[in-house]
């Protein structure tokens, strides 16, 4: 399932979602600009390294302090499909967040699950010497809180199975319930594994990150249940 619009308009412009996704669009455009291996470098040089945190033995000379790591990662990714998945969701339910939230609070929010999701990914590959880059621990957190803040909201969805390929309107729970218990399998079925490819449990630190946070982080203003009530 691949979500591609929601039903729930903003009541502002968001500012934070759009200059999030800029920034993101603008380092991977960066990357573009360096050859093969000075790609990979860069990969090493501002990605998380789990195994550098966990021990503090550096396998690569970092331009950021070690911990700045953290940050540095959330704005590489390793390829356009990468990149396009990540933003994609952050337009799809960064937007109805960031207007629950509000600006500033949105931001710590996003930077908040992003810590969070590098926590989670550590404490499950302590020793991996891979580095994990990607937006996606930080954009679980928005998930999450989208599902708490929107879980009845309709979320027009690409379903494909087999020949069968449909837009179908999808109430958010489906959608993002569906999303996490992937993540979930995915993470047990590939624990411990010293491989590259997807961090899942960064995906579920984030996630499980912004199912705790957007309650305390809300404005009052709006009520506790006024987002369940869409339909």
């Amino acid at each position: 399932m691949i979500p591609l619009k929601d039903n729930i308009p903003s009541s502002r412009a968001p500012v934070i979602t759009v200059a999030l996704i800029v920034i993101n669009i603008l380092v991977y455009l960066n990357q573009l600009t360096l050859s093969p291996r000075a790609a990979v470098r860069f990969v090493y040089l501002y990605g998380l390294i789990p195994v550098e945190i966990s021990g503090g033995e550096l396998l690569v000379r970092h331009p950021v302090p070690l911990y700045g790591t953290i940050l540095t990662s959330m704005f590489v990714h390793g390829g356009l499909f990468h990149l396009a998945g990540n933003m994609l969701y952050l337009w799809i339910f960064g937007d109805n967040v960031e207007d629950s939230l509000g600006r500033v609070r949105f931001l710590l929010f996003y930077f908040l699950s992003g810590l969070a999701a590098a926590a989670a990914q550590v404490l499950s590959a302590p020793q991996s010497q891979i580095p994990m880059v990607g937006a996606s621990g930080a954009i679980s957190g928005v998930l999450g809180a989208y599902l708490l803040l929107y879980p009845h909201a309709r979320v027009v969805t690409l379903v494909a199975f087999g020949w069968f390929i449909r837009l179908v309107e999808i109430k958010a729970i489906i959608v993002l319930g569906f999303w996490i218990v992937v993540q979930l399998v995915s993470g047990l079925v590939t624990w411990g594994a010293q491989v590259g490819g997807v961090a899942w449990f960064a995906h579920i630190g984030g996630f499980v990150a912004g199912l705790v946070m957007v309650i305390p982080l809300r404005r009052r203003a709006q009520g506790p249940d006024w987002a369940g009530r869409v339909s």
